[in-house]
């Protein structure tokens, strides 16, 4: 890992959170994810199970978690488990955790290796009630590939039949919503990081330079500040290609006259940060682009006033559309005719702004948290409102990352340049 080790009291507190939420005299297993193959002998790079990381803060491969509260040995009611370090794979593929390094970075006193787990497991499972198994719930993900948690729990359900079993997601899924103090710390590092990314963007745009070199003065930026690298893949879209909203091709040149979407975020000690800017090439927005910008900051604005406890996403889009409707009429993209007649399902801002204003933010750029319950104190949400008009061949978004207060929320980003006079005045070369 690039960042500096990490309060091993963020996963004692989350631990504690779960264990406070399951059934008593129950076990819960976590595993880590796949190496995924590439071809030949390759493989991708590895990416922790976030489930796992946010109770363990292990980013290694083959590793599992074991919590059983009610185990009548103390030393067992938490169980880390890791791959033996082997001298031969470590000359191919370097250190591989030592008990002492793992009980630093997770706080767990007990470690296991994984050659001999199997007959430390059966004896507890005996003894539970209930086993709680874990896998990928997240709203967004679709779940056709057969990844290791999901043949863990076939081959467990064949072996201990007659458990009850239980979704440790379903607890996570509101858990991991609720940020605690340490985690937001590690969230604002990963934002500072990308705040200096930014400013350092903005004195390097002229016309003439290619998407793909803003990109690496950012990919060089969070390096050189300890960050893993991007959260996600970059956008880097000027012109037209900001319509796009997945645009990572960043293979363009950047144009006189043209503005630049830019969305990215640097992720630190696993957690990201979520940002959007729009730029103009040549250092200073036209009056139409300044006009639609500015309009683009009111949504956000607008949507930061609403995006409080008791609100639910559902609700708050809801609004914030009631807001784009009046703008977007000001502006004039919509005739009242086309409001008058427009259809409740799909609603005639839509055609301007066609995503979504925020999503939950944390281990995961689009973290784990529902969108009908309630929105909590604690909760970290990216609020990101756009305006695509595909006749003047222009996209524009904004997006701060903001936490939610019990008296309101607060701008986690709100040092990073975001006017339009504040953008000028840094781009002057």
């Amino acid at each position: 890992m690039k960042y500096l080790p990490l309060d091993p009291a963020i996963f004692i507190q989350n631990r504690q959170r779960f264990t406070d939420r399951i059934d008593k005299n129950a076990i819960a297993i976590f595993n880590s994810n796949d190496e995924l193959p590439t071809n030949a002998d390759q493989v991708f790079k590895f990416k922790q199970n976030s489930d796992l990381f946010w109770l363990t803060g292990i980013e290694q491969e083959d590793s599992m978690l074991i919590i059983f509260p009610a185990n009548p040995d103390p030393a067992y009611r938490e169980i880390l488990v890791l791959t033996r370090p082997n001298e031969l794979k470590e000359k191919w593929d370097g250190h591989r955790l030592r008990a002492d390094e793992a009980r630093a970075i997770s706080g767990i006193k007990t470690i296991v290796w994984l050659d001999a787990l199997e007959g430390l497991l059966q004896p507890m499972i005996h003894l539970a009630d209930t086993i709680y198994l874990n896998t990928n719930e997240n709203d967004r993900k679709s779940n056709l590939v057969p990844v290791r948690d999901y043949r863990y729990a076939m081959m467990m359900r064949e072996r201990y039949p007659l458990h009850q079993y239980k979704r440790s997601a379903k607890i996570l899924k509101h858990l991991r919503a609720i940020k605690t103090e340490l985690e937001i710390a590690v969230m604002q590092k990963a934002i500072d990081i990308t705040e200096n990314a930014f400013r350092r963007v903005l004195s390097f745009v002229k016309p003439g330079v290619m998407e793909y070199e803003i990109e690496a003065e950012i990919q060089h930026s969070f390096l050189m500040q300890r960050a893993t690298g991007p959260a996600y893949s970059s956008i880097i879209a000027g012109g037209d290609r900001a319509r796009v909203l997945h645009y990572v091709d960043n293979n363009q040149e950047c144009k006189d006259g043209e503005l630049i979407l830019m969305d990215f975020g640097a992720e630190y000690g696993n957690y990201c940060a979520d940002l959007t800017r729009t730029i103009p090439v040549s250092g200073k927005f036209s009056r139409r682009q300044k006009t639609v910008y500015n309009a683009c900051l009111h949504l956000h604005k607008y949507a930061a006033s609403i995006l409080k406890p008791g609100i639910s996403i559902v609700d708050y889009t809801e609004k914030v559309g009631d807001e784009a409707t009046i703008v977007f009429q000001k502006i004039g993209l919509l005739r009242k005719s086309a409001i008058k007649n427009e259809d409740p399902n799909n609603r005639a801002y839509r055609k301007y702004l066609y995503h979504g204003i925020s999503h939950h933010l944390g281990i995961d750029v689009h973290d784990l948290g529902t969108r009908t319950s309630p929105i909590k104190a604690g909760m970290v949400f990216t609020i990101e409102p756009g305006i695509y008009i595909e006749e003047e061949n222009m996209g524009i978004r904004i997006e701060n990352n903001y936490l939610i207060t019990s008296n309101g929320n607060k701008d986690l980003m709100k040092k990073i340049p975001i006017t339009v006079e504040d953008i000028e005045a840094l781009m002057k070369h």
